[in-house]
């Protein structure tokens, strides 16, 4: 059947401040359910936890978490290779040593994906590309940078490299194609994006920056790694901020998930209601409403991706956070709004591996997500 949908595309209207109150608009988009919830049946199920490098990295933390996890309905974990620190937890890649990201969080990466691997587990190695520490102080030349030729940071102080720099691609590549190499399933890109955080006003770039070359750049560097890990049976996905299943716009960082989703094999919308404004979606905390927030941020991201809605994988929250707390009832209300809105993959995220494992029973998942789980 033929369905017609309005739903409210959130415009901001400063970049990535997406939480100050937006604008709206109206949109009409047709689409079929039927279609959809085939393809979304038919795509590979995740149903994943997110690991530090130091959790996963640890003999004694994997067993721990491998054991609880044999407990439960996930099979899948997310491990952090690169962080936002720009560090690089995985030996092996030559130029992380070089230009001293590399720490040794993940001394026995191959003991690590044999233990994985042993226990049925689709394995991601997430990246984090353009936000970066280490790069700029050692490569001052691959750093966004100021119109006087300075490092360009943040109001906290962070540093970004350049996002058009074909080096910069070219070192998360390596990074990419060592884990490739050991064996992970998935490379997953995170802070895909341009700065945001600071006067972006100030931002200078190798290449000209607006917002047209800005979407268009983040594509080709999807395409690149693509091209590059194409020997080694790799799916890719790219990581993405939760409001960009509703805006009309790139959020001022190049996010048009549109775009993301025709270059990669799977989006991962990060939706964790803590980190939307009051008054988004007309919710006075959606941080007090997970239900509410990914069941109409989904209903949202089904209207403009179309056939692409199944390669969504959306990060859901298992963290309490400015005073709301996090437990089996919030969990499970972002699991089943997840599945209300015909997808079966998800990742939890927790800082500290400390997952609601209550609320990931089999039996509890039958109850209250899916009564098909098998």
């Amino acid at each position: 059947m033929l369905h017609t949908v309005l739903f409210l595309l959130l415009a901001n209207t400063t970049p990535v401040s997406a939480g100050e109150q937006a604008s709206t608009a109206t949109a009409t988009v047709q689409f079929s359910t039927a279609a959809i919830q085939r393809l979304t049946d038919a795509a590979p199920v995740v149903r994943g936890i997110h690991l530090t490098s130091w959790g996963a990295g640890s003999a004694k933390t994997r067993r721990e978490l491998i054991h609880k996890i044999s407990g439960s309905v996930v099979n899948t974990v997310v491990v952090a290779v690169k962080e936002t620190d720009g560090m690089v937890y995985i030996p092996g890649v030559e130029k992380a040593e070089k230009w001293h990201s590399y720490t040794a969080a993940i001394p026995q990466p191959e003991e690590m994906i044999k233990d994985f691997k042993g226990a049925k587990l689709y394995t991601v190695a997430r990246i984090v590309v353009f936000k970066d520490k280490v790069l700029p102080k050692s490569r001052r030349d691959m750093a966004v940078r100021t119109p006087d030729g300075g490092v360009w940071r943040s109001h906290n102080g962070s540093t970004w490299v350049d996002q058009y720099s074909r080096e910069v691609w070219e070192y998360i590549g390596d990074i990419a194609e060592r884990c490739a190499k050991l064996g992970f399933d998935e490379i997953q890109f995170d802070y895909i994006r341009y700065p945001s955080e600071g006067n972006t006003k100030l931002c200078r770039y190798s290449r000209p920056h607006n917002p047209r070359t800005a979407i268009v750049n983040l594509k080709d560097f999807l395409d690149y790694q693509r091209k590059r890990l194409a020997p080694y049976n790799v799916k890719i996905s790219a990581d993405v901020f939760g409001l960009t299943t509703t805006v009309k716009d790139d959020m001022g960082i190049g996010q048009d998930i549109k775009t993301l989703a025709s270059g990669a094999d799977y989006v991962y919308p990060m939706m964790y209601p803590s980190h939307y404004y009051p008054g988004e979606y007309n919710l006075k905390n959606p941080n007090k409403e997970p239900y509410k927030v990914i069941n109409r941020g989904l209903r949202d991201a089904m209207g403009k991706l179309g056939d692409d809605y199944a390669k969504l994988r959306p990060y859901l929250q298992d963290f309490s956070l400015f005073g709301v707390h996090y437990g089996p009832n919030e969990v499970r209300a972002q699991l089943m709004a997840t599945r209300k809105n015909l997808l079966h993959s998800w990742v939890l995220w927790n800082p500290a591996n400390k997952y609601t494992w209550s609320a990931l029973t089999p039996s509890v998942y039958r109850s209250y997500v899916d009564p098909d789980y098998k």
